[in-house]
């Protein structure tokens, strides 16, 4: 008896973030934290978390990555460091100049984003907050 059922094994795609150069890739460094860079760090465990793998270039540490990518060599060459940060999926150019949003990452690693979970309103002693019994900082 033939098996009429195949399988195919679904290749995750590659998602390369080159960013600018930087201390940190958090965003909490210094005294003036980036909103956005922490909001990206997020984003991308939030991905990680699913099993798709990104990997994110500094350019302060890993310069050499940036010139043996001929996409990325070439947007620097021609726009600036504006261009950066630069994604791409499977080495393709996908979005220049700004960082994706939790979204368009899900869209560009071609699965669903999960609903979001709604937030608790745990007070202060049952949430473990060191801000004691008034549990106002």
């Amino acid at each position: 008896m033939q098996n009429t059922t195949s399988h195919q094994a679904t290749q995750l795609p590659r998602i390369d973030v080159y960013e600018p150069a930087m201390c940190c890739s958090s965003g909490v460094c210094g005294s003036d934290p980036d909103a956005t860079l922490i909001a990206f760090t997020a984003d991308c465990a939030a991905i990680t978390g699913n099993g798709i793998p990104i990997t994110r270039h500094n350019l302060a540490s890993e310069p050499e990555n940036f010139v043996a990518n001929s996409q990325v060599r070439n947007a620097l060459d021609s726009i600036g460091s504006q261009a950066l940060p630069i994604v791409q999926v499977d080495g393709q150019t996908v979005l220049t100049g700004t960082y994706p949003t939790r979204d368009q990452l899900f869209r560009m690693a071609g699965i669903d984003a999960p609903s979001t979970t709604p937030v608790s309103e745990n007070t202060a002693e049952q949430s473990g907050c060191c801000c004691g019994a008034s549990g106002c900082c």
